[in-house]
């Protein structure tokens, strides 16, 4: 997947492409259904599949001091638009020169003078341009007068919820992870790159890697999960089971939301490496323990509740990958 961050410097192999449009933070069954849609389309016309993105959030422009909110860190959403099979990212600077171009300049510098689309994919609600003055009908008529074509996506439903970015974010705020995860298609990671700890897991028993949330992420419910732990190397991820706990460690007068996983039966060193922690089950919310053996009495019983809970079929980590797509 080529990446271009200036659509003022796209290959002229990429240009005429189908283009999935859209910000997709999440990549769920929704955007998915965009993207699938736009490979289909390219696949019978003999072009390049694409997908046009914004980086920062928009929403992190237009309101800076908003609570974490980012279902996918930049490096996540690539990963997971990659394994999509997608030809082109273009992810461009979501900053003042872009966001105050009108809806059809955006339409006529990006689209047509710059990509060269020859057909854009959206969601039924997208929306662009300065003041959100653009959707999917004005995108339509554009393409018309321009020459391009554009196809408007309906909402993928799962059960009663549509598929959609807000909704997944409650979800995981109430700790209602496996709901999440059905609506997104694949488990909600954290991912982040394992630090130095102050070793009190190890001398109780328990040794855990840490991860510091990256600042834009979303906080989930504070607790404990049962979790599968992955280590990149090349393409592919070697993944572990174990339990986590995310939040404050009250037991110990933490005040800066931390993710602390277990990994069952491991003992490797893993200090300064990616790790990718994707969260199956809420076991419990976070506790104050009265003192250390409260708490190994507890960590001992969220480890059998986890082990439990991940020999399941249902919650293994490739579990959406065999039938529900990505992961």
């Amino acid at each position: 997947m080529y990446l271009v961050r200036d659509y003022q410097q796209v290959p002229e192999s990429y240009r005429g492409a189908v283009v999935a449009l859209g910000n997709f933070d999440g990549v769920h069954r929704g955007h998915r259904t965009v993207m699938e849609q736009a490979k289909k389309i390219a696949e019978a016309d003999g072009a390049a599949a694409g997908v046009l993105t914004f980086e920062p959030h928009p929403r992190l422009v237009f309101t800076p001091d908003s609570p974490p909110f980012r279902l996918t860190p930049f490096r996540t959403k690539v990963r997971r638009l990659k394994a999509l099979g997608l030809d082109l990212l273009v992810s461009l600077r979501f900053n003042k020169a872009l966001f105050s171009k009108p809806a059809e300049q955006f339409v006529r510098d990006v689209l047509v003078d710059g990509l060269g689309v020859s057909h854009v994919v959206v969601g039924y609600d997208f929306v662009f341009g300065a003041k959100r003055s653009g959707d999917a009908a004005l995108l339509q008529r554009l393409g018309e007068e321009l020459g391009f074509a554009v196809t408007v996506m309906s909402p993928v439903t799962h059960g009663d919820d549509v598929c959609s970015s807000t909704i997944i974010r409650v979800n995981l705020e109430t700790g209602r992870v496996r709901r999440a995860a059905e609506l997104l298609g694949h488990w909600w990671e954290v991912e982040g790159r394992v630090r130095g700890g102050d070793q009190r897991g190890r001398t109780i028993g328990f040794p855990t890697l840490n991860l510091a949330l990256m600042p834009q992420a979303l906080r989930p419910s504070l607790g404990v999960y049962a979790v599968h732990v992955g280590f990149p190397k090349g393409d592919k991820t070697v993944w572990h089971k174990g339990v986590a706990n995310i939040g404050n460690r009250p037991t110990f007068g933490g005040k800066s939301v931390l993710l602390e996983a277990h990994i069952f039966d491991f003992s490797e060193l893993v200090y300064g490496h990616l790790t990718r922690v994707a969260l199956v089950e809420q076991l419990r919310g976070e506790v104050k323990f009265d003192g250390l053996d409260a708490l190994k009495a507890q960590i001992t019983r969220d480890g059998m509740q986890a082990r439990d809970i991940l020999q399941r079929p249902e919650n293994a980590v490739h579990f959406f990958h065999q039938g529900n797509g990505g992961h």
